[in-house]
């Protein structure tokens, strides 16, 4: 089993992105946890999560909305897979109003 964690950047305003909602989702679907980032962007799924496909929801329409800035993508969703040796996985996402990126943290 591994954890999972995530933070997101605002890339735009060069600061983190506090109160974007985040799920946990597992290769079925089921949503196996949800967070908000915290004041410095960061948030962490405290349950076990097995080896396979998963995804990650961002809700970054709804958090650029309840900034009255404008975005292109109302979510983000990223698929990543977990093995079974591994402890931990950190999915860092930085996003802008019109594009974003990922990588694989430790």
């Amino acid at each position: 089993m591994s954890t999972v964690s995530t933070h997101v950047l605002d890339a735009a305003l060069g600061q983190p992105a506090a109160g974007v909602v985040v799920i946990l989702r597992g290769a079925d679907g089921a949503q196996l946890g949800a967070a908000s980032t915290g004041v410095d962007g960061r948030a962490r799924f405290e349950v076990d999560v097995p080896a396979g496909h998963h995804e990650l929801l961002f809700g970054t329409g709804q958090w650029f909305e309840e900034q009255g800035r404008e975005t292109f993508f109302p979510a983000v969703n990223l698929s990543f897979s977990v093995a079974d040796d591994e402890p931990h996985y950190h999915v860092a996402l930085l996003l802008s109003p019109f594009a974003y990126t990922t990588y694989r943290g430790s």
